[in-house]
Protein backbone atom coordinates (compact mmCIF):
# COMPACT_ATOMS: atom_id res chain seq x y z
CA UNK A 1 0.00 0.00 0.00
CA UNK A 2 1.87 3.20 -1.11
CA UNK A 3 2.30 6.45 0.67
CA UNK A 4 3.81 10.03 -0.53
CA UNK A 5 5.05 10.30 2.46
CA UNK A 6 7.54 7.26 2.49
CA UNK A 7 9.28 8.97 -0.23
CA UNK A 8 12.53 10.95 0.41
CA UNK A 9 14.77 11.24 3.18
CA UNK A 10 16.41 8.89 5.27
CA UNK A 11 14.19 6.49 5.73
CA UNK A 12 13.53 5.50 2.19
CA UNK A 13 15.00 2.08 1.67
CA UNK A 14 13.29 0.88 5.02
CA UNK A 15 9.78 2.05 4.64
CA UNK A 16 10.07 0.69 0.74
CA UNK A 17 10.58 -2.69 2.35
CA UNK A 18 8.21 -2.17 4.79
CA UNK A 19 5.90 -1.15 1.75
CA UNK A 20 6.57 -4.60 0.26
CA UNK A 21 6.15 -6.27 3.30
CA UNK A 22 2.21 -4.74 3.63
CA UNK A 23 0.99 -5.57 0.20
CA UNK A 24 2.71 -9.22 0.67
CA UNK A 25 0.67 -9.82 4.22
CA UNK A 26 -2.43 -8.20 2.98
CA UNK A 27 -2.81 -10.18 -0.25
CA UNK A 28 -1.73 -14.00 1.76
CA UNK A 29 -4.38 -13.10 4.86
CA UNK A 30 -6.92 -12.10 2.27
CA UNK A 31 -6.48 -15.02 0.27
CA UNK A 32 -5.81 -17.75 3.30
CA UNK A 33 -6.64 -16.23 6.41
CA UNK A 34 -4.06 -14.55 9.51
CA UNK A 35 -3.46 -18.09 11.17
CA UNK A 36 -2.96 -20.00 7.89
CA UNK A 37 -0.67 -17.17 6.73
CA UNK A 38 2.75 -17.79 7.76
CA UNK A 39 6.12 -14.71 8.21
CA UNK A 40 8.14 -17.51 5.53
CA UNK A 41 5.41 -17.28 3.18
CA UNK A 42 5.24 -12.87 3.60
CA UNK A 43 8.56 -12.89 3.43
CA UNK A 44 8.70 -15.11 0.09
CA UNK A 45 6.11 -13.07 -1.26
CA UNK A 46 7.48 -9.83 -0.86
CA UNK A 47 11.00 -11.02 -2.16
CA UNK A 48 12.88 -10.42 1.06
CA UNK A 49 14.90 -12.37 3.49
CA UNK A 50 12.35 -13.81 6.50
CA UNK A 51 15.05 -12.16 9.21
CA UNK A 52 13.83 -8.84 7.37
CA UNK A 53 10.78 -9.64 8.53
CA UNK A 54 11.46 -9.30 11.83
CA UNK A 55 14.03 -6.62 11.27
CA UNK A 56 10.83 -4.55 10.64
CA UNK A 57 8.29 -5.50 12.57
CA UNK A 58 9.06 -7.95 16.23
CA UNK A 59 6.25 -10.80 15.03
CA UNK A 60 3.21 -11.53 12.33
CA UNK A 61 0.39 -9.53 14.85
CA UNK A 62 2.70 -6.82 15.23
CA UNK A 63 3.32 -6.75 11.31
CA UNK A 64 -0.69 -7.32 10.57
CA UNK A 65 -1.84 -4.37 13.05
CA UNK A 66 1.05 -2.06 11.41
CA UNK A 67 -0.70 -2.92 8.43
CA UNK A 68 -4.22 -2.03 9.36
CA UNK A 69 -3.26 1.36 11.09
CA UNK A 70 -1.04 2.22 7.96
CA UNK A 71 -4.79 1.67 5.59
CA UNK A 72 -6.53 3.35 7.70
CA UNK A 73 -4.60 6.08 8.28
CA UNK A 74 -4.29 6.88 4.20
CA UNK A 75 -7.91 6.43 4.09
CA UNK A 76 -8.28 9.17 6.61
CA UNK A 77 -5.84 11.05 4.81
CA UNK A 78 -8.06 11.01 1.67
CA UNK A 79 -10.80 11.73 3.57
CA UNK A 80 -9.41 14.99 4.89
CA UNK A 81 -7.63 15.49 1.55
CA UNK A 82 -11.07 15.64 -0.37
CA UNK A 83 -12.98 17.62 2.03
CA UNK A 84 -10.23 20.29 1.99
CA UNK A 85 -9.59 21.06 -1.37
CA UNK A 86 -13.79 20.94 -1.92
CA UNK A 87 -13.36 24.22 0.39
CA UNK A 88 -10.63 25.71 -1.37
CA UNK A 89 -12.62 25.37 -4.67
CA UNK A 90 -15.81 27.53 -2.45
CA UNK A 91 -17.55 24.16 -2.22
CA UNK A 92 -20.58 23.47 0.32
CA UNK A 93 -20.23 21.25 3.23
CA UNK A 94 -22.51 18.82 1.48
CA UNK A 95 -20.05 18.82 -1.62
CA UNK A 96 -16.93 18.14 0.51
CA UNK A 97 -19.33 14.80 2.09
CA UNK A 98 -19.65 13.60 -1.44
CA UNK A 99 -16.19 14.29 -2.62
CA UNK A 100 -15.15 12.22 0.54
CA UNK A 101 -17.83 9.44 -0.82
CA UNK A 102 -15.48 9.51 -3.89
CA UNK A 103 -12.49 9.49 -2.37
CA UNK A 104 -13.51 6.75 0.09
CA UNK A 105 -14.30 4.78 -3.26
CA UNK A 106 -11.22 5.43 -5.23
CA UNK A 107 -9.38 4.19 -2.08
CA UNK A 108 -11.36 0.68 -1.88
CA UNK A 109 -11.09 0.34 -5.55
CA UNK A 110 -7.37 0.37 -5.14
CA UNK A 111 -6.94 -1.79 -2.25
CA UNK A 112 -9.72 -4.20 -2.50
CA UNK A 113 -7.92 -6.72 0.14
CA UNK A 114 -7.02 -4.26 2.55
CA UNK A 115 -10.65 -3.28 2.28
CA UNK A 116 -12.33 -6.54 2.82
CA UNK A 117 -9.63 -7.72 5.98
CA UNK A 118 -10.68 -4.10 7.35
CA UNK A 119 -14.11 -5.09 7.33
CA UNK A 120 -14.07 -8.95 8.47
CA UNK A 121 -11.88 -7.41 11.15
CA UNK A 122 -13.93 -4.83 12.74
CA UNK A 123 -16.51 -7.86 13.90
CA UNK A 124 -13.80 -9.89 15.32
CA UNK A 125 -13.61 -9.21 18.89
CA UNK A 126 -10.61 -11.82 20.41
CA UNK A 127 -7.81 -9.79 18.50
CA UNK A 128 -4.62 -8.40 19.79
CA UNK A 129 -4.76 -5.36 17.78
CA UNK A 130 -8.70 -4.97 18.25
CA UNK A 131 -8.10 -1.48 19.93
CA UNK A 132 -5.36 0.12 18.00
CA UNK A 133 -8.16 -0.61 14.81
CA UNK A 134 -11.07 1.15 17.06
CA UNK A 135 -8.42 3.88 17.84
CA UNK A 136 -7.69 4.74 13.94
CA UNK A 137 -11.52 3.76 12.81
CA UNK A 138 -12.13 6.35 14.95
CA UNK A 139 -9.47 8.68 13.52
CA UNK A 140 -11.28 8.09 9.96
CA UNK A 141 -14.99 9.03 10.85
CA UNK A 142 -13.79 12.15 12.83
CA UNK A 143 -13.31 13.57 9.69
CA UNK A 144 -16.48 13.30 8.48
CA UNK A 145 -17.66 14.38 11.88
CA UNK A 146 -15.67 17.27 11.76
CA UNK A 147 -17.44 18.49 8.32
CA UNK A 148 -20.80 17.67 9.26
CA UNK A 149 -20.26 19.48 12.57
CA UNK A 150 -19.26 22.60 10.49
CA UNK A 151 -22.31 22.10 8.34
CA UNK A 152 -24.76 22.18 10.83
CA UNK A 153 -22.84 25.51 12.69
CA UNK A 154 -23.15 27.36 9.24
CA UNK A 155 -27.01 26.22 8.68
CA UNK A 156 -26.45 24.12 5.42
CA UNK A 157 -27.75 20.98 7.53
CA UNK A 158 -30.18 20.92 10.14
CA UNK A 159 -29.14 20.72 13.71
CA UNK A 160 -31.36 17.27 14.48
CA UNK A 161 -28.63 15.41 12.62
CA UNK A 162 -26.93 13.43 14.78
CA UNK A 163 -23.52 13.51 14.49
CA UNK A 164 -21.55 10.75 15.10
CA UNK A 165 -24.05 8.25 14.27
CA UNK A 166 -24.72 9.95 10.74
CA UNK A 167 -20.97 9.69 10.26
CA UNK A 168 -20.61 5.96 10.99
CA UNK A 169 -22.91 5.49 8.83
CA UNK A 170 -21.65 7.49 5.92
CA UNK A 171 -18.52 5.60 6.44
CA UNK A 172 -20.10 2.24 6.88
CA UNK A 173 -22.16 2.86 3.61
CA UNK A 174 -19.23 3.30 1.45
CA UNK A 175 -17.32 0.35 3.11
CA UNK A 176 -20.17 -2.06 2.39
CA UNK A 177 -21.48 -0.51 -0.91
CA UNK A 178 -17.71 -0.66 -2.30
CA UNK A 179 -17.27 -4.22 -1.32
CA UNK A 180 -20.78 -5.61 -3.06
CA UNK A 181 -19.94 -3.23 -6.32
CA UNK A 182 -16.69 -4.94 -6.72
CA UNK A 183 -18.06 -8.76 -5.31
CA UNK A 184 -21.62 -8.55 -7.30
CA UNK A 185 -21.46 -6.34 -9.64
CA UNK A 186 -17.99 -5.72 -10.99
CA UNK A 187 -19.22 -4.20 -14.52
CA UNK A 188 -20.48 -0.49 -12.67
CA UNK A 189 -18.17 1.57 -13.12
CA UNK A 190 -16.60 3.91 -10.40
CA UNK A 191 -18.45 7.25 -11.42
CA UNK A 192 -21.75 5.31 -11.83
CA UNK A 193 -21.10 3.77 -7.84
CA UNK A 194 -20.29 7.17 -6.84
CA UNK A 195 -23.41 8.83 -8.87
CA UNK A 196 -25.67 6.37 -6.93
CA UNK A 197 -24.34 7.28 -3.45
CA UNK A 198 -24.50 10.84 -4.29
CA UNK A 199 -28.00 10.94 -4.75
CA UNK A 200 -28.02 9.11 -1.40
CA UNK A 201 -26.01 11.35 0.13
CA UNK A 202 -27.95 14.50 -1.00
CA UNK A 203 -31.57 13.04 -0.57
CA UNK A 204 -30.77 11.48 3.13
CA UNK A 205 -28.54 13.88 4.58
CA UNK A 206 -28.68 17.84 2.70
CA UNK A 207 -32.46 16.82 2.49
CA UNK A 208 -32.78 17.80 -0.96
CA UNK A 209 -35.36 16.39 -3.63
Amino acid sequence: MDSSSTTGGGGTRREATRQKLYEAAVTLIAEQGFSATTVDEIAERAGVAKGTVYYNFASKSVLFEQLLRHGVELLTASLREAAEKTAREGGSKVDALDAMIRAGLVFIDRYPAFTQLYVAELWRTNRAWQSTLMVVRQEAVAVVEGVLRDAVASGELSDEIDIQLTASALVGMVLVAALDWQSFQPERSLDDVHSALSRLLQGRVSGSR
